[in-house]
């Protein structure tokens, strides 16, 4: 019998290396299908799963409760396992170089406790040629065994986009590759047991690395084109969704709208193909010139909160300016390089006095990584500015009237100022009002 037979008759298990936003969906999916061990070294995280929460909130806690997954921080778990997949996360150093320590130590991980016969993929984001030069070295010195005899490897990017319900797991099509044809035709095998749209087929390795970094990038140009328009809108005195609005009308308007580009994707995925082409001899023209102006935005979006305190008359120092939203995309509770943050480094130097809600946030995950105390909502008065930053449900649900009471109701109307970065508000109904608005 074949691997893909073995692990459908349960006599082999499955392992996923990383249970984050990518991870944990991938192994609830599988567990109905086959035995799963889920681990992850954050001992926090795993309580956490084990107790029937999902502090993800990919899946949800009912899913979690009822899975079989067997979840463990303890690393000898993963020698049970014939097949393994690692979705750790692969973040970008300050310098905006890879930082390839997750996936180089999860690949310490998994070599220690590897097995004959197993198949590793990974499916975090990496530049082409990680997973065969740098994994597969890591791999055959901590177990002992030689890639391509004992074990095979191949690569897989995850496609999950956090917080969206419509697009998940089973309905992409999935990318698969294997270092040769034996290895291919089980990964693909493995993977279409729960990937209902089917998989298609890589030539290589390095083509489905490729892959992955060109689809964000690719999103990342088109969103650093809408935002330098809507730069130079702002001086035109244009107002962008109206542009866009009207652009949109075409059938062939790709649909994208300004705003600010964080998270563990978009925001990430571009420096790993810059770097490995300068490494090259490559210099990269349009990546690094969509990178440079999607990093300016959140000081972009500061100075305009500046401006529009100073034109309501407020004084900025001390100035209480309330931000709805800290994650780093709507309807979603991951706060992983969320450029909210850097509007607010950005206001540091005018001494502001920045309150953040989110609904949807971890307030002891926003603490952790940023030191930042979350507002309950409900508690928040007296603001001078409001800054919508997150198009969150809960916010696009509120009528002005809710945002309203977060201003001293004695203060008039042309010193109340509002921030819309995401466009959530109906501008024409702001301005009757008197407000001092400005959105992006």
């Amino acid at each position: 019998m074949s691997l893909y037979d073995d692990l459908i008759a349960r006599k082999e298990k499955l392992a996923l290396v990383g249970l984050g936003y990518v991870g944990m969906p991938i192994a609830v999916a599988f567990a109905k299908k086959t035995d799963v061990i889920g681990f992850d070294l954050n001992s926090e995280k795993i309580e956490k799963y084990k107790a029937g929460i999902d502090p993800t909130e990919e899946v949800g806690n009912e899913a979690i409760r009822e899975t079989t997954v067997e979840f463990t921080d303890r690393e000898e778990r993963l020698k049970e396992a014939g097949f393994i997949i690692v979705a750790v996360p692969t973040p970008v150093n300050q310098d905006k170089t890879p930082d390839l320590k997750p996936v180089e130590g999860a690949s310490h991980i998994v070599g220690r406790n590897l097995k004959k016969g197993a198949i590793v993929v990974y499916e975090s984001t990496v530049y082409p040629g990680v997973t065969e030069d740098i994994c597969v070295p890591i791999l055959e010195q901590e177990s002992g065994l030689r890639c391509g005899v004992d074990f095979k490897v191949g690569y897989s990017p995850e496609r999950i986009n956090p917080g969206d319900k419509v697009h998940r797991l089973e309905n992409i099509k999935k990318i698969v590759s294997g270092m040769d044809r034996e290895a291919l035709d089980i990964i693909a095998s493995v993977y279409e047991i729960v990937i209902s749209a089917g998989v298609h087929r890589a030539g290589s390795i390095k083509v489905a690395e490729a892959a992955k970094v060109v689809e964000n990038s690719q999103r990342d140009i088109n969103i650093a084109f809408i935002n330098e328009l809507a730069m130079a809108f702002d001086l035109m005195g244009i107002d962008t969704a109206e542009v866009i609005d009207a652009m949109d009308t075409k059938w062939n308007a790709l649909g994208f709208r300004p705003g600010l580009v964080g998270g563990h994707c978009i925001g990430v995925d571009p420096y790993y193909f810059v770097y490995e082409a300068e490494k090259l001899g490559y210099h990269s023209q349009i990546i690094s010139s969509g990178r440079r102006v999607n990093d300016d935005m959140p000081r972009f979006v500061a100075e305009k909160i500046i401006r529009q305190l100073v034109l309501a008359g407020k004084k900025v120092r001390d100035a209480k300016v309330v931000f709805l939203g800290a994650t780093f995309k709507e309807n979603c509770p991951d706060v992983r390089n969320s450029k909210i943050m850097e509007i607010i480094a950005a206001l540091k130097d005018y001494r502001i006095k920045p309150v953040l809600t989110d609904p949807q946030a971890d307030p002891e995950e926003v603490k952790r990584a940023y030191g930042y105390t979350l507002t309950p909502f409900e508690e928040i008065r007296d603001a001078d500015c409001l800054v919508l930053a997150v198009a969150h449900k809960e916010y696009r649900e509120m009528k002005l009237s809710d945002l309203d009471r977060l201003f001293d109701r004695n203060l008039p109307y042309p010193e109340r100022v509002i921030i819309d970065i995401k466009s959530i508000l109906d501008r024409k109904e702001v301005e009757s009002f008197g407000y001092c608005c400005w959105r992006l």
